[in-house]
């Protein structure tokens, strides 16, 4: 008799559990997900307010890093034209055949010394050419001395005759020139190598050239020239020499 009156009091705690009605709880993970969804909202909900918020600090940033990719080219240009090089145009024959009328050319005078055989631009100190630069080459620097048979076309510098394979012609044009001459410090003598059409350290005018007025060396050709005559020719571009 216990042992059924025992059972029948644990079949009715069942039959109570099972028809119990389920109550929530505070800490129902479901409905914290819930709460933090309404808050919060989803991802993309997330994603459409941080691109409508940051838009225009968007295009600002991408404003800014094009003033400054802008303001470094300048200044970028600014230090090539000063400091390592600048184009130049070149007018007359007195170059033919290394320089044509019209040539680009491209100059520089970082840490330039002048030596033989470069090409260089200078101002000339007289009013002859009315302070407009000059293109030539240099023939013998300071302390050097420099010889012209006219007769034959040769030139040279301490006895040696110059082995020329960039002159147009023989050196016949003699000028103002009496030599033979020594090159004082601090200077250069200076001929075109279109030698017979060519005012250059021959001529008075122009005599020995102070190195202090040399604007730079003729590094090469940018772009070539051309004329109704003389047809531009691209395979000229590039080193002078």
């Amino acid at each position: 008799m216990e042992d059924l009156e025992y059972k029948e009091d644990f079949t009715e705690e069942l039959v109570k559990e099972a028809t119990r009605e389920p109550t929530e709880e505070p800490g129902d993970e479901e409905g914290q997900y819930d709460e933090e969804t309404e808050e919060t909202g989803n991802d993309g909900g997330h994603l459409q307010v941080f691109g409508a918020e940051n838009g225009p600090d968007k295009a600002k940033m991408e404003l800014y890093d094009w003033l400054q990719c802008i303001v470094s080219a300048i200044i970028c240009g600014i230090f090539i034209f000063v400091f390592i090089g600048r184009t130049i145009g070149v007018e007359g024959d007195s170059m033919r055949q290394t320089l044509h009328w019209n040539d680009r050319v491209i100059m520089t005078n970082l840490f330039y010394t002048p030596g033989n055989g470069d090409i260089v631009i200078f101002r000339c100190p007289s009013d002859a050419f009315g302070g407009t630069p000059l293109v030539k080459r240099v023939i013998a620097t300071e302390g050097q001395t420099i010889d012209i048979n006219f007769e034959t076309g040769d030139v040279s510098v301490d006895g040696v005759i110059l082995n020329e394979p960039y002159i147009n012609e023989p050196t016949r044009s003699k000028l103002d020139f009496k030599g033979p001459l020594t090159v004082p410090q601090g200077h250069v003598f200076v001929m075109g190598d279109n030698r017979n059409s060519s005012s250059d350290s021959r001529d008075n005018r122009v005599g020995m050239v102070d190195t202090r007025y040399i604007l730079g060396r003729v590094l090469f050709i940018a772009i070539p020239g051309g004329s109704d005559i003389d047809p531009r020719d691209w395979g000229r571009f590039g080193l002078v020499h």
